[in-house]
């Protein structure tokens, strides 16, 4: 079958084309038929070598962690799903990829595709869909009528967020260009500072949670509209001693980050503030979740491009300019 791969890790590495065998699955496994997949900006870091230590894949790799498809196989211990279902998932951490004809996709990480959209509307989903649920629900446990930062709202994490936090109750702040002021607030933002003309931490004021999605000193300058005993969850690092722990790393890599993270640290104590990182991970059940909200109709895709799968290589060079407007989605059939 074909898949877009990386050999080797390192910046000057260019993805390419190659036939791959067929995947085998196991007991508790699925195999999917890869109709569409979602592409993220992870997806263009990882073969450059940036999460070489904590994400661990062999080599040749297949890029890619969003899917959507058809099952098209099912492992003996299956239950939830059966040949023909179409489904939804992110495999990202899991040491595979998703631009290929065919995936192995883990029961417990896939969930039914929403009925009320189609497969590239559901590639575009898993990755922002469970970052934004896993920063709003399991780390903040997000209260209508809390105030959230979201930056970057006409982004593909962005664009999502801002509508699963409106769906939460909560009131959302964020910064787009002057082009994409119309699109973030369509998407329920309440307050919208134009990045070009103005200065966010100068304009908002009062939050109880900044979700962080912007590399640079965009995390420090958040610590003045926060509140006190508010929240940062970070998407873009420094990871902090947490997430070492988390991934049972040694204890030169834990000293390593956590001298990575000591400033935004310190900074966030002083302002009676609590840092944190977050690393995403697969999860079905929210998956599931989602696409109920989907299906209820709260939230709806925003997809910027949608590429043939021989313009992969072309999609990545895109998503990698920043300037997508929602999601760069791969149609493979």
């Amino acid at each position: 079958m074909q898949a877009l791969i990386f050999k080797r890790y390192g910046k000057s590495t260019h993805p390419e084309y190659a036939d791959v065998p067929h995947p085998a699955i196991g007991p508790d496994e699925i195999l999917v038929q890869v109709h569409a997949v979602g592409l993220n900006p992870i997806d263009n870091m990882i073969p450059k070598g940036t999460f070489k230590l904590v994400l661990k894949f062999d080599l040749p790799a297949t890029i890619g962690s969003d899917v959507a498809g058809v099952v098209a196989e099912v492992g003996s211990g299956v239950t939830r799903f059966k040949v023909g279902d179409a489904v939804f998932a992110s495999v990202f951490d899991l040491g595979r990829g998703t631009l290929a004809d065919f995936v192995v996709v883990p029961e417990r990480v896939a969930a039914l595709k929403p009925a009320s959209i189609d497969f590239v509307e559901a590639a575009s989903i898993p990755m922002v869909g469970l970052t934004s649920w896993q920063a709003f629900k399991e780390r903040v446990d997000l209260k209508r009528g809390q105030k959230v930062f979201i930056p970057a709202g006409s982004g593909g994490i962005g664009t999502f967020a801002i509508q699963l936090a409106k769906h939460l109750g909560a009131k959302v702040g964020t910064t787009t260009s002057t082009g994409n002021v119309d699109l973030v607030k369509s998407l329920g933002a309440d307050e919208v500072v134009d990045y070009k003309r103005q200065e966010f931490e100068t304009v908002l004021h009062g939050y109880d949670m900044v979700l962080g999605t912007i590399r640079g000193d965009s995390i420090e300058k958040s610590l003045n509209i926060l509140k006190p005993k508010s929240i940062i969850v970070s998407l873009i690092g420094p990871f902090d001693a947490a997430f070492a722990r988390s991934r049972r790393l040694n204890a030169l890599l834990r000293l390593v980050l956590s001298l990575m993270s000591w400033k935004i640290r310190r900074l966030a104590k002083k302002h009676d503030v609590h840092y944190s990182s977050l690393f995403v991970h697969p999860d079905g059940e929210q998956l599931a979740e989602i696409a109920r909200i989907i299906d209820a109709g709260s939230i709806r895709p925003v997809i910027d491009r949608v590429y043939a799968f021989d313009q992969a290589k072309e999609a990545l060079a895109y998503l990698d300019t920043g300037r997508a407007k929602g999601k760069v989605v791969v149609k493979m059939i």
